[in-house]
Order: C-alpha cells, then structure tokens, then sequence
C-alpha cells in the first residue's frame, strides 16, 4: 500500500535504495501497536516462571502486575533498529532483482513475447535464492538487537548496578560477558528458520504477483 501511495504521487515507478528502507521502516511501525504486546506476551510464556498457569492466566498477571499495559512494550525503543530487518531484506531483494532483471532483458536471443514475459520475473530458484540472501543479510545486520530485546522482555539481565537495563545496556553487558559470540549466540537456528520462510515467501509473492499482473494484461 506504501509503495502504491509512493508512486502515485511521485509518478516514478522505481524506487532507489533509500525509498525502500524508508517505506519498509514504516510498514515495521504500523504494526507495533498490535504485535509488539502479542510478541511480549508471547515471550513469556516460553520464558518466563509461570508454573502451571495457562496463556490466558499469564496476560492477566502481566496487566495486573508493574508495569501493566507499559509492560507490554518493553523493548519498543530496540524496534528503531528492528524495524530495518525487513526494510534491508525487501530492499536487498528488490533491488537485486532489478539487476537481474535488466540483464534477463539484454541477453541475447529475447525478441519473443513469450520471452519477454518470462524475463519480467524471477524464476522460482532466483526467487528462493535471492530470498535466502536478503534475509541472511537482514538478520546479520540486526541479530544482537533482536537477541537483547528477547532478553529484555524476559527479564533475564540486569546492569552492573542492579538496574533494569535497556537494548544499549544489554548489549553492552552481553559484550562484556562473551564479546561478539555472545552477541550473536542463538543466530543459527534464527537463521535456519528465518531464511528458509522468508525465501519461500519471496518466491511465492514473486510466482503470484507475476500470475496476478498477467491476468490482468500487464505483462
């Protein structure tokens, strides 16, 4: 929706790499209200000395107790940084898809119709591919933010002080404690499942949008 906004009134169909990490930032945000206390909530539950208590038992400890509906933002102001993991995954990806794309459009041999249609998308390995790339960037570039957020909701780390401590705080203590291996424990399996979803993803909208604009005679 952000993007069609974008075209619309600027009239340019192609955005460069700074509109892409602006407007992907902005779709990160909008969400927050919703799926930030849901991913706290979350977070909990698989984390947290709740005993026998269920799910539903959980929320009402967490909105009766502390912080209360303040509670179930903790570590929004990590989200500055969050929020460019998808922004960098769909900028990567798009554009790098228009690299490959151009160069689909002056191979040698590409005169047809039907050859021409096939060189407006990528194929689904490119797709898959290109997807697996752009998400292992994405998650590289942010992980020790994600990791010390996680911590953050869980409560698990305090300052040298005893303080509660926030994303920088955490970070900086996670450093000290094991240097960048700390920071970066757990990226395997974020990697693991965050690439392989994310590429089938990106080949899929890649493979329907390529359907969806051919029905309607754009391609």
């Amino acid at each position: 929706a952000l993007k069609n906004v974008f075209t619309h009134f600027s009239g340019n169909h192609k955005m460069g790499t700074a509109v892409n990490l602006i407007l992907g930032c902005m779709a990160e945000w909008a969400h927050l209200p919703i799926t930030l206390p849901l991913d706290c909530w979350t977070t909990q539950i698989q984390t947290g000395d709740n005993g026998s208590r269920g799910p539903l038992a959980i929320l009402m400890a967490m909105l009766s107790q502390g912080d209360g509906i303040r509670g179930m933002y903790k570590g929004i102001q990590a989200y500055t940084v969050l929020c460019l993991k998808p922004a960098i995954q769909y900028t990567v990806f798009e554009q790098v898809k228009g690299i490959l794309l151009a160069r689909k459009r002056l191979s040698r041999g590409s005169t047809s119709s039907t050859r021409r249609n096939q060189q407006d998308t990528l194929s689904a390995s490119e797709a898959f591919l290109l997807g697996m790339v752009a998400r292992t960037i994405s998650t590289v570039a942010v992980f020790p933010y994600l990791r010390a957020k996680v911590m953050l909701q869980s409560q698990k780390g305090t300052t040298n002080g005893g303080a509660k401590p926030n994303i920088p705080a955490m970070i900086l203590e996670m450093y000290s404690n094991g240097g960048m291996a700390e920071c970066f424990q757990g990226i395997g399996p974020e990697l693991t499942r965050g690439v392989f979803s994310a590429a089938l993803m990106l080949m899929c909208k890649e493979k329907i949008s390529f359907a969806v604009r051919k029905s309607l005679g754009d391609v």
